[in-house]
């Protein structure tokens, strides 16, 4: 009799991110923090300055807010500095009165003087000017993709229609270039942010008042956990949004980790609260990964048609699917779908519940999920080859024995359940 592995176990430790961000986020602070986890952040300066971005200067200093230090970025363009540090598009004209998190103050008598960038315009200086990995401009461009279509759909217009101020455009170019740089130094194999503090209230632009968040950054940080807290201003700019939207793998809590480097990232303005992003790198032992729950209600399908369904999500990729009993409109017992899966199949989930269900929505959940290791085994006994599988981690252990490989063997040779576990047992501690 022997025993082994049907596959290695993964690595103990994962190099995990921290992003803690109950300040929000804009992009000269996430620049910041991340700077201050690398060996040499002036070397980085210099690179950033000789990366040819039209205009930028880039600067770093010590700041200091509620008694804690850190770094605060000042990024100019032909000298003049864009204290929103982010993307403003022509049509705003964004001349906000309110005091917020990063001083969006734009009363710029010569703003029409301004040449604007396209999105085009931007992936030509990207993709055509910019000595860069391949990899760090394909993030760049897909940060900028997230805010110039969260702009479009704020504004009504088509993405090829939205312009940028060049003063802002080269700012936000600047900030997005470094974050996605500084993550491709760093390599992180893990990025989780915490939900993210957006701040309330309204401000004041040229097309009257808007609430806090601003629309564009609203609708990058669907799907993502917000809040509004007790302090008034706006806290999460469109840039800060979208750079946690696509660097982070989840949103939650921070894990058990063993922290290693930590990184202040400071803001403008001061408030009672410490002004900045942190960010945290370490050694995370256990795993998270982030997860999309669909979810749907039917009260006009037979218990036959949902199992149907259930079985056809299951084939699609779905990682789990189950069903709840409720109440529903007009008094009738109805059934509560839930879905869970990945990113890339959420496409292909979707369209399998409007095939299979009668369902005409679908509701959208993105979550943050704790996960155990999980290494599986084989076991050679005398009645034939049993699976054991052995899930550990946030300090608990724990194995079984697959079920339907002791059903299989008890049936093929009749035997008890009892007695087909007892010699998978046998067989392991032998081994043991």
């Amino acid at each position: 009799m022997h025993h082994k592995y049907t596959y290695s176990e993964e690595q103990d430790h994962m190099k995990t991110l921290y992003l803690e961000c109950h300040m929000g986020a804009a992009g000269d602070m996430l620049t910041a923090a991340l700077l201050e986890l690398i060996p040499e952040p002036d070397a980085f300066v210099e690179k950033m300055n000789g990366l040819g971005i039209p205009g930028v200067h880039f600067e770093i200093e010590p700041a200091e807010k509620c008694g804690i230090t850190g770094t605060y970025v000042t990024v100019t363009v032909h000298g003049e500095e864009e204290e929103s540090h982010d993307v403003h598009m022509h049509e705003h004209h964004h001349e906000h009165e309110h005091t917020h998190n990063h001083d969006h103050d734009h009363h710029h008598a010569h703003d029409h003087s301004h040449h604007y960038s396209s999105m085009h315009d931007i992936e030509h200086l990207v993709k055509g000017h910019l000595d860069l990995p391949e990899k760090v401009k394909e993030d760049i461009l897909a940060v900028y993709q997230l805010i110039a279509g969260a702009e479009s759909h704020a504004h009504g217009k088509p993405v090829e229609e939205i312009h940028f101020h060049e003063v802002g455009a080269m700012d936000a170019v600047a900030d997005i270039t470094a974050v996605c740089l500084l993550m491709n130094m760093i390599g992180a194999e893990e990025v989780i942010a915490s939900p993210v503090h957006v701040g309330y209230g309204q401000v004041k632009c040229a097309h009257g008042i808007i609430p806090v968040p601003a629309p564009a950054t609203a609708y990058i940080l669907q799907g993502v956990p917000i809040y509004g807290g007790t302090i008034e201003g706006e806290l999460c700019t469109p840039t800060g949004a979208a750079l946690l939207k696509h660097f982070a793998t989840c949103f939650g809590e921070m894990p058990p980790m063993k922290v290693q480097k930590i990184g202040y990232g400071m803001g403008k303005k001061d408030f009672p609260a410490a002004n900045c992003v942190r960010a945290m790198l370490g050694e995370n032992e256990d795993k998270t990964d982030d997860i999309i729950e669909l979810a749907c209600n039917v009260d006009d399908m037979t218990a036959e048609e949902i199992g149907f369904a259930m079985e056809r999500l299951f084939e699609g990729g779905a990682l789990d699917v189950y069903t709840v009993p409720i109440g529903m409109k007009k008094n009738r017992p109805g059934t509560l779908i839930h879905v869970m899966c990945r990113e890339d199949k959420k496409e292909e989930i979707i369209r399998l519940i409007f095939k299979h269900t009668t369902t005409i929505g679908i509701r959208e959940n993105r979550m943050c999920r704790y996960v155990l290791d999980r290494k599986e085994e084989t076991i050679e006994t005398p009645y034939g080859t049993i699976r054991k599988k052995t899930v550990s981690g946030y300090e608990a252990r724990r194995s079984k024995y697959e079920y339907d490989d002791l059903e299989r063997i008890a049936k093929e040779q009749g035997r008890s359940l009892y007695e087909v576990r007892k010699a998978a047992e046998e067989a392991d501690d032998k081994h043991r």
